[in-house]
């Protein structure tokens, strides 16, 4: 099945056009992820450590993948052309990897012990549904933004871009980070201790800044009062409850 938008990012990174360049780029994303999961099981290794771990990578996260945005007219200067190609393998890839590793991390870090109750049941219930509705979210609004928008190609190369406002993106303006969040809160759930369950609370947070600081703060510079009037009619994460037979046809069927 072709992927939507990847002929336009194939123009801009074009290991893209090969096979032996499709699988270096993959092996970097695995690599970066194997450095960050390994770090985990290491630190996890000291109880007192897992929370830390957590806050630190995702702070580091977040931190890199800023770099992206903020560094921009810094490598246009220097890289011309390639400037997005090297800063999303600089900066965009190692951030998202480092975030990834840390929602992943959710589901077997270490953390104090949360007596079992009536509470369990609850725990492992809503985890389960946030688990399936988060990693369906998630899939099905891959496919609906489309490879260019999902590596964040028109921050680089903003008079190829458009607002994707249909769809999933009438319901929800972050469909794909909405995805992740509840994956992260299914799987804190699912693992169920004190660390875990924080995590499922600070990650909201967390999230929620980062589109508000960095993502959305460009965006509107980029598409001006059609982004803001977007962004005041259509919730980050969570549909409206006018929206939620919508949200969940979307998330069953993709349509």
């Amino acid at each position: 099945m072709k992927f939507k938008g990847m002929d336009i990012l194939a123009k801009h990174i074009p290991e893209l056009n090969t096979s032996g360049g499709k699988l270096r780029i993959f092996l970097y994303a695995l690599v970066l992820l194997g450095v960050v999961t390994a770090y985990f099981i290491t630190t996890d290794q000291i109880p007192t450590w897992s929370i830390d771990s957590q806050i630190i990578i995702i702070a580091l996260g977040f931190t890199v993948a800023s770099l992206f945005f903020s560094r921009r007219q810094t490598y246009r200067e220097k890289y011309k052309e390639l400037a997005y190609r090297k800063a999303f393998a600089h900066y965009a890839m190692p951030g998202l990897a480092l975030i990834m590793a840390a929602v992943a991390h959710a589901g077997y870090m270490n953390g104090p012990f949360v007596p079992r109750g009536w509470w369990t049941i609850v725990f492992l219930a809503l985890g389960w549904f946030m688990l399936c509705i988060g990693a369906l979210l998630w899939i099905r609004s891959v496919f609906a933004l489309g490879a260019d928008h999902l590596a964040l190609l028109y921050v680089y190369h903003p008079g190829e871009g458009r607002i994707v406002n249909s769809g999933i993106y009438g319901i929800l303006r972050h469909p794909v980070y909405a995805g992740v969040m509840r994956v992260g809160i299914g799987l804190a759930l699912l693992n169920g201790n004190a660390n875990a369950i924080a995590f499922a609370i600070l990650m909201p947070l967390g999230l929620t800044g980062w589109i508000y600081l960095v993502e959305e703060r460009e965006l509107a510079e980029r598409l001006g009062s059609s982004y803001l009037d977007y962004r005041k009619r259509t919730p980050a994460f969570w549909p409206h409850i006018r929206d939620l037979g919508t949200f969940l046809k979307f998330v069953i069927s993709g349509k």
